[in-house]
């Protein structure tokens, strides 16, 4: 077999290997039997594969066994620091709608403060646009705005060629350690089943979408200058803001927010009819820019629905970086009040059962937790969350076709 090909081989077998600790042995070797099957190979070529497959099992077989206690050795340990800690505030609904809309106010009025001492946004949005392109179908846009706190914010804006107000999406951008990609995810099929920008506006969806803190062309610019880029420039920034009394995370949404801000202003977008979606961390953006900003008609979170507690009872952590994380947070309460305040508007989430930045028992959590605002509104089916079996963190295109058809149903595209 060329060494290109085992080459291959291993690679795949590497990707499922590399999470193990997220997942079963059993997967591990599934996804690797179905990476070597998918490989077109000679009678001799498969000799030589079975070969290496044996011997890759074998070595991870001898590998996962100490790992496996020492794994579980550290979720006992998060177990015992959570029992040390204050206890987390259990979400109670009130029997009435104008009960719980007073207890609303109260839990958003909360979150903003937890997210830390923000700088008051701009009430005049205003971008300056670089360059404008035809391409078709629609026009792209590229600009940036002053962020008001240092920083220039570079974005793109898709236009459909279409008379009249348009329904607008708000793209977040994943992570994935994906420093150098940011807004151009939109330009992109490398996650996500189709390129999200040019294929939701020829749906006829005006399409927005910013580099967040560290991330596209804003990689390299944090405090510690251009020289620090990736998860040394996230880290810097990380504490940099929580020298100044605030979190990252309250800055990157403050970000969207202003992108929002700007993207209602368009003369072209009906302000009415606006959306959030986005994957992973994008996916987080997308519910908490929602609990926030009541202007979010609709959204659509896929792979990130995670439950604070039960990542911690997990051991997953290391699931999530610093950017993520919000002081005071499990003090207060937990993911579920947060995704509340989203009710009555749509939302629907799409998340793989063996997602480890997710575990699913805190998923099954938040969807018991949540209906109940939403039937407080007679809005049952506003609320949508479908677990995907044997998926993990990935954007399937079921989920692509369900994120489409939520968004056209939701801003009556």
């Amino acid at each position: 077999m060329p060494f290109a090909r085992f080459n291959y081989i291993g690679s795949g077998c590497r990707a499922s290997f590399r999470y193990w600790n997220q997942r079963n042995k059993s997967v591990a070797f599934r996804e690797c039997k179905a990476h070597l099957a998918a490989v077109s190979m000679t009678t001799a070529d498969r000799t030589l594969q079975h070969q290496f497959a044996r011997g890759v099992f074998l070595a991870l077989s001898l590998f996962l066994i100490p790992c496996s206690g020492m794994a579980q050795s550290q979720v006992s340990i998060a177990q015992e620091w959570m029992r040390a800690a204050p206890a987390v505030p259990d979400l109670k609904l009130p029997a009435t709608r104008p009960a719980w809309e007073k207890q609303r106010t109260e839990i958003r009025g909360t979150l903003t403060r937890l997210l830390g001492d923000l700088p008051p946004r701009p009430l005049d949005p205003r971008a300056q646009t670089i360059s404008r392109e035809d391409r078709g179908d629609y026009n792209l846009e590229k600009f940036q705005f002053d962020n008001g706190a240092g920083a220039k914010v570079p974005g793109y804006l898709f236009l459909p060629k279409r008379t009249g107000k348009v329904p607008a999406i708000l793209w977040c951008h994943w992570h994935g350690g994906q420093y150098d990609n940011g807004k151009e995810e939109l330009l992109r099929a490398e996650h996500t089943p189709e390129m999200p920008g040019p294929t939701l506006a020829k749906l006829g969806f005006a399409v927005m979408g910013i580099d967040a803190y560290g991330f596209g062309e804003r990689n390299g610019k944090g405090p510690g200058g251009s020289e620090e880029k990736g998860g040394a420039g996230e880290m810097t920034a990380s504490k940099f803001n929580l020298w100044m009394g605030r979190s990252l995370w309250g800055m990157i949404l403050r970000d969207d927010l202003m992108a929002l801000d700007y993207l209602c202003s368009r003369p072209e977008v009906d302000a009415s009819r606006v959306g959030a979606t986005g994957i992973s961390m994008g996916a987080t953006r997308t519910w908490w820019l929602m609990a926030l900003d009541e202007r979010l008609r609709a959204g659509v979170a896929v792979a990130c629905l995670t439950r604070y507690q039960d990542l911690i009872a997990a051991g997953g952590l290391k699931h999530h970086g610093i950017y993520y994380f919000v002081p005071g947070m499990l003090r207060q309460f937990d993911t579920e009040a947060v995704i509340s305040l989203v009710a009555p508007r749509r939302l629907l989430c799409l998340t793989g059962d063996e997602d480890a930045g997710s575990p699913l028992v805190g998923v099954r959590k938040i969807e018991e937790q949540v209906r109940p605002a939403y039937e407080l509104y007679e809005a049952g089916s506003a609320f949508e969350s479908v677990i995907y079996p044997k998926t993990g963190h990935v954007y399937t295109p079921d989920m692509w076709q369900r994120m489409v058809r939520w968004m056209g149903d939701s801003l009556d595209r």
